[in-house]
């Protein structure tokens, strides 16, 4: 566990070392911008609106009655989708979509000699693999999950227009009542973090590959499985932390 915590510093060392050509590097963070924001914004819009409509159904049936303001079921889908629901569930769909391509791209790379010749050639690999990859993925994923977040609440409200449990005022009346801005920073917080595991682990499952086509697949799933379990680690740690 040391050994391989200790290539995994290393690994963000070198990738973060002085890039030879930034003109070079800034096209590469472009592009994984694109590929990882753009490509990954269809699957959020769907998986978004679902689970906010979910969420306001279920805390209707389990909350609403006569004793109970309708309004509640507003702040409890409002809090519910910021705090836990969009940083989280977002994330770990994003690392099997984004993390996955990260470790079977660099892994390939790997098994088919690319990155030996880019050393030979002097140019730093995992600076020019790996660092735009993090960087965008600090950068995209965060915006990814505040548009999961909208999504989910305009999902809420959509829910309760097609239903007769909560009207649409109550509902927009729960989302602005008794509102505690902590919870916008724990979600930033927490969008950044799993930004950042996802593309790092991902990345270093994908760098030290070795084989051939059968071990590209098993880094992506190493990749994958252990995001997923740091994701929902350093959601416990920074619930803790911030709350």
């Amino acid at each position: 566990m040391f050994h391989s915590l200790g290539k995994y510093l290393l690994l963000l060392r070198l990738s973060f070392r002085k890039p030879e050509k930034f003109s070079v590097y800034w096209a590469e963070v472009m592009r994984e911008m694109v590929s990882e924001g753009i490509g990954s914004l269809g699957i959020i819009v769907i998986i978004s609106v679902f689970i906010g409509a979910v969420a306001t159904i279920q805390t209707a049936f389990q909350l609403v009655s006569g004793f109970i303001p309708k309004t509640v079921v507003g702040g409890i889908t409002r809090d519910s989708t910021i705090l836990e629901f969009s940083p989280t569930i977002s994330s770990l769909v994003l690392a099997g979509r984004v993390g996955s391509s990260i470790a079977s791209q660099i892994g390939t790379m790997r098994v088919t000699e690319q990155i030996d010749a880019l050393e030979i050639m002097g140019v730093n690999a995992p600076g020019y693999l790996i660092s735009p990859k993090i960087i965008s993925g600090l950068t995209m994923i965060p915006l990814l999950v505040i548009v999961s977040v909208a999504l989910g609440l305009t999902g809420g409200y959509l829910a309760c227009a097609a239903s007769n449990d909560v009207s649409t005022a109550d509902y927009l009346a729960g989302l602005t009542d008794s509102f505690n801005p902590v919870i916008v920073t724990v979600c930033a917080v927490k969008s950044i973090a799993f930004g950042f595991i996802i593309t790092s682990i991902c990345a270093y499952q994908g760098y030290y590959t070795s084989g051939g086509a059968l071990e590209v697949g098993q880094a992506a799933t190493r990749g994958v499985v252990y995001s997923c379990i740091m994701i929902l680690f350093a959601d416990l740690i920074i619930s803790r932390m911030l709350l």
